[in-house]
């Protein structure tokens, strides 16, 4: 028994002494399809894109809800994080990319079983599955931490927690599926290549919900409801926008010229739609305001994200001018019609930029720009004379909104019944920071 250890820890030593140098080598002798420069790029880009939540995202909204609720909203983020980590290692990457099936994967990476050094996935051929894995996981935090902004300042903590959990596991790992995993809407062509229509449109809606079950925030319309820290807001916009040229270029799955495309499409309709914000605003309020700037910078990024991939620079310029446009007119004009309190407008943001956005991809896609091993030719959109690629979209838009609508309204009438939803009038006067963390800023 002591000879058996003292060869495994030889060995162990030995392996140790090598070092990574011996890995490619390994590559190279069993056949792997695995690519050192895609590699590195999708090691970057899923830095890039778990940035956008911590602390991109957790910075942008405490930054505009009051004092009061900084902390509370930072934990949201942070807690989304981490659990939404473990619950996309144990069910959600093998749900939603695993099997053929039309609906839902199946169980066959349970807890990433079967995953070793040399596997990779049918979706990333040229990268280790578990970058894929991690990659994706990414993508998940950063939707489900995103609807947190629509019932910021009046859920509680740990109604929070049990929504977040199941809105992962029964709306966005189904609707991964059916678009990125070989699901039903994969296969009636559907074109989504950042999440227009599995983060945007999907949070969008969900947030849409919560605000109208949860209700009004206590003094709205009539209490000062401005931002705590607008220069907190615009460092998390920063990283957004930064963090967002990974959640674009790293859909290209490799370090190649879509991503570089995709990287330039993003970049400029963002910048687009900050501009077009700025202006509108400065037209119709005669100031233009910091928060309006931020705001059509992200609604520029929510829009391009379905088409970033599939599209020319100068169709993202286009496409974040509309962003910019229509998502200003959603968290104004619509908003006040509909009477909801989304507090931080992830519905005229997120949800209005991200259905635009995905129906504007079938008009501008770019047959050349969209090949790929299932689609040899490409998919072209309006401009290239399909016209059917629109109503196609039109197909994706209205199926994800009516999952993930009915669905979140289920899920959060369920947790209802168990326990409140939100904080009593009290709490929320004097603050959730306190009230559900036992702290505050001093």
């Amino acid at each position: 028994m002591r000879r058996a250890t003292t060869r495994m820890a030889c060995g162990f030593a030995a392996a140790l002494s090598l070092g990574f140098a011996a890995l490619p080598a390994l590559a190279q002798e069993t056949g792997s399809r695995i690519d050192g420069a895609d590699t590195a790029w999708m090691i970057a880009a899923t830095a890039l894109v778990l940035m956008m939540t911590i602390p991109g995202l957790a910075l942008f909204y405490c930054g505009m809800v009051r004092k009061k609720n900084v902390l509370a909203t930072m934990a949201q983020s942070v807690a989304c994080t981490a659990l939404c980590s473990l619950l996309w290692f144990a069910i959600g990457y093998t749900l939603s990319f695993i099997g053929d099936a039309p609906w839902l994967g199946t169980f066959g990476r349970l807890f990433l079983r079967g995953i070793d050094m040399e596997a990779t996935s049918a979706f990333a051929p040229t990268i280790p599955e578990l970058l894929y894995v991690v990659y994706q996981m990414a993508f998940a935090i950063f939707t489900v931490a995103l609807i947190a902004g629509a019932v910021a300042d009046r859920m509680r903590f740990s109604a929070f927690l049990w929504f977040a959990a199941g809105w992962l596991i029964f709306v966005y790992v189904p609707i991964v599926h059916w678009v990125w995993g070989g699901g039903f809407l994969a296969s009636a062509g559907a074109l989504d290549f950042a999440g227009g229509t599995v983060v945007q449109l999907n949070a969008g809606v969900a947030g849409l919900i919560a605000a109208y079950v949860l209700g009004k925030r206590h003094g709205y319309g009539s209490d000062n409801f401005a931002p705590h820290d607008l220069s907190l807001a615009v460092i998390g916009m920063g990283m957004l926008w930064i963090g967002w040229l990974g959640f674009a270029g790293g859909s290209a799955l490799g370090a190649n010229a879509r991503a570089a495309f995709a990287i330039t499409a993003t970049h400029l309709a963002a910048s687009a739609g900050a501009l077009t914000w700025m202006l509108l605003e400065w037209w119709t309020r005669r100031k233009p305001s910091v928060l309006g700037l931020i705001t059509g910078a992200v609604a520029g990024l929510a829009t391009i994200t379905p088409a970033s991939g599939f599209v020319l620079p100068w169709h993202g310029v286009i496409i974040g001018v509309i962003g910019g446009a229509i998502c200003f007119w959603a968290c104004t004009w619509l908003k006040v019609r509909l009477g909801y309190d989304d507090s931080l407008d992830v519905f005229g943001v997120h949800g209005i930029g991200g259905a635009a956005g995905t129906i504007l991809t079938g008009v501008f896609a770019v047959a050349a720009l969209s090949v790929s091993p299932d689609s040899p030719e490409g998919s072209s959109g309006l401009l290239e004379g399909n016209a059917r690629q629109v109503l196609i979209q039109l197909y994706a838009v209205i199926a994800v909104l009516v999952w993930s609508g009915a669905l979140s309204y289920v899920l959060l009438k369920a947790i209802e019944f168990f326990l409140p939803l939100r904080v009593t009038e009290q709490h929320e006067i004097e603050g959730l920071d306190l009230t559900q963390h036992g702290e505050a800023l001093r």
